[in-house]
């Protein structure tokens, strides 16, 4: 299965999408990778899943990513002795460490460190920001507030600190375990929540080792003060619009997205778009217009994928909201204006560049290049080539199945298992074959392939060259 699409589709799976036959369905409607929510589910719930992923891999032909995404600290208020409280605007109202249950004057607040970072002046958001409060005095064990925004507030609610660096791991002990969990299952790229500081993805790469591929979710404030630090010990990331969106102004968000896609995209490592995108479709066959809209404009600023959360883990129409994605994205790819408008946000820089890979793209804009195809073993100089965002298809050949897995969510890259190439002539026979083979090509047409020598020892790439499909009258 070709897609006739360059950005990815990452649908997450959960009680609406989690039967093989849907898992299959998805796939064939569009979905490159599946995310594994571990904010939900039992290890042995997830690990069925992946078991079906694994097999629908088998029947649809091609390779399937699967992410883990990990739940991260959940920061929330406690208990309160009489139900919930009403609160006014203009009120004080105190955050402290006494665990006895609250009341219209008081909650206990079960994180210190949150209270240890206190100062005059921060703001509180509670219950995914309906309600904001200003911090008057903050002292060992308590904060002081007065309510800006007032509402109900029941026990358990979110908290969320939008203005202060809070001293702790985002990876919890619940983390710790399900990230040990996924790795031991072989997913292919996990993600950790409520990113601060480069620090967070440094401590998530030693404990994964490289056994996946680290992907950061930016939805604190804090991460896009220090963005190019966190972003350069990532191997992907993603703009995790919901919770951004409660601690940053709406207005903010989308420049915010922006940014982010900017910044990945010089660096080269893969971008997801995620929260809300076809939200209405989770009770609803159609999206509304301004939904699509809000695909289309991803796929436009050169998104590596867009991505589905309870439209395809809870909603009533899963198949539907991957296959309106699906024609989304190659509708914005039809448009003649697509790839002026996609290219205006390329940063023409080197930072990083391989020459020889950019010269590679540079020489594909000749009409009579149909495929670009790169020899990798860990999948790096495919990425490369896909950061210059090549308008013809770039097939990466691996021995790696991990590595061409991890690929399933790159821009414009179909990834294939094959063997490791041990000589110049098996380098054009392989890929001017498996092109072919794949309906990248046909007979006789031209394509560029690109490797590294030695061959099998990862580095820069190193090797171009020109190679024809085979076909009537024409050699290798």
């Amino acid at each position: 299965m070709i897609r006739a699409r360059r950005s990815r589709i990452v649908a997450t799976i959960g009680p609406a999408s989690s039967s093989l036959d849907m898992i299959v369905t998805l796939a064939t409607a569009g979905a490159d990778v599946f995310r594994l929510n571990f904010s939900h589910g039992a290890h042995e719930t997830h690990a069925a899943v992946y078991a079906a992923i694994r097999e629908a891999e088998k029947i649809v032909g091609r390779p399937l990513g699967i992410l883990a995404d990990l739940q991260g600290p959940k920061l929330r208020v406690g208990k309160f002795a009489n139900g919930p409280v009403i609160l006014q605007a203009g009120q004080a109202f105190r955050f402290d460490s006494d665990p006895s249950p609250g009341d219209e004057t008081r909650v206990h607040l079960p994180h210190p460190e949150i209270l240890t970072a206190m100062r005059p002046g921060a703001t509180l958001l509670l219950d995914d920001g309906k309600l904001r409060m200003t911090v008057t005095e903050a002292g060992p064990g308590y904060a002081n507030t007065t309510v800006v925004n007032g509402g109900k507030l029941s026990e358990r609610k979110g908290v969320a600190v939008p203005d202060v660096v809070i001293p702790m791991s985002p990876l919890t002990a619940k983390d710790r375990e399900d990230l040990a969990f996924a790795l031991r299952l072989g997913v292919d790229w996990v993600a950790l929540s409520f990113v601060q500081a480069p620090e967070d993805m440094a401590e998530l790469r030693r404990i994964v080792e490289g056994r996946a591929a680290v992907l950061a979710k930016i939805e604190k404030p804090q991460a896009l003060k220090v963005l190019g630090p966190i972003l350069d010990l990532c191997d992907g990331v993603m703009v995790a619009r919901g919770d951004l969106g409660v601690e940053m102004a709406p207005e903010e968000v989308p420049v915010a997205q922006k940014v982010i896609l900017r910044a990945a995209r010089e660096r080269g490592i893969p971008v997801i778009v995620a929260t809300q995108m076809l939200e209405s479709m989770i009770s609803s066959p159609t999206p509304t217009r301004a939904e699509a809209s809000d695909v289309a404009n991803a796929v436009y600023e050169g998104a590596d994928a867009v991505m589905l959360s309870a439209e395809s883990a809870a909603g009533e129409y899963p198949e539907e909201s991957v296959s309106m994605m699906n024609r989304i994205i190659e509708r914005v790819e039809r448009d003649p204006r697509w790839p002026e408008l996609m290219q205006a946000e390329q940063i023409h820089d080197d930072v990083d560049a391989d020459v020889l890979v950019v010269a590679a793209a540079g020489a594909a804009k000749a009409g009579s290049t149909k495929c670009l195809v790169a020899f990798t073993t860990t999948g790096a100089t495919a990425r490369r080539l896909s950061r210059e965002r090549p308008l013809q298809p770039v097939l990466a050949l691996s021995p790696d199945i991990n590595a061409v897995r991890r690929m399933a969510l790159v821009w414009g890259v179909e990834s294939r298992v094959s063997a490791q190439p041990d000589s110049l002539e098996v380098v054009t026979t392989d890929a001017s074959s498996k092109a072919l083979e794949l309906g990248l090509v046909a007979p006789g047409e031209r394509l560029l392939v690109v490797a590294g020598t030695p061959f099998g020892a990862p580095g820069a790439a190193n090797l171009l060259r020109l190679a024809h499909a085979p076909g009537p009258g024409r050699r290798r």
